[in-house]
């Protein structure tokens, strides 16, 4: 188990942009907006900014096989697993449309062998624009 107090949010990003890319679900320990603990094993499917400069995973929840919104800095640990993703990837039908406000979409090109913690500077560097 990682504590992301005991590393730098761009180490917990490449985890975890790694985890995606590896298809490995990640357990993770997440404080709730009021204040709560929760322990979720989850499926990350993408990684977004909000227009307030959060960082969030969306992904898959393995209890409810909903897709959710976990913020990066409400992640108080994680552990990454070595085995693949059950639960089916949402398709376009299952997103909901455009209504959600606060989010920005930061465009962000890279080559497809892009390492992980490269991808995590590009971003950095977009948002930083």
């Amino acid at each position: 188990m990682r504590h992301t107090k005991n590393e730098t949010t761009t180490q917990t990003l490449t985890r975890l942009i790694t985890a995606l890319d590896k298809r490995q679900p990640v357990t993770i320990t997440y404080t709730k907006a009021d204040g709560t603990e929760t322990i979720r094993t989850i499926e990350i499917h993408d990684v977004i900014v909000t227009a307030a400069g959060d960082i969030v995973l969306r992904a898959a929840d393995r209890d409810t096989a909903e897709m959710r919104s976990f913020r990066v800095d409400r992640i108080q640990a994680y552990t990454i697993h070595r085995s693949a993703y059950t639960l089916a990837r949402p398709t376009a039908v299952d997103k909901p449309a455009r209504t959600t406000t606060g989010l920005a979409t930061v465009t962000v090109l890279y080559p497809v062998d892009c390492p992980a913690i490269a991808r995590v500077e590009l971003l950095a560097d977009a948002l930083a624009a």
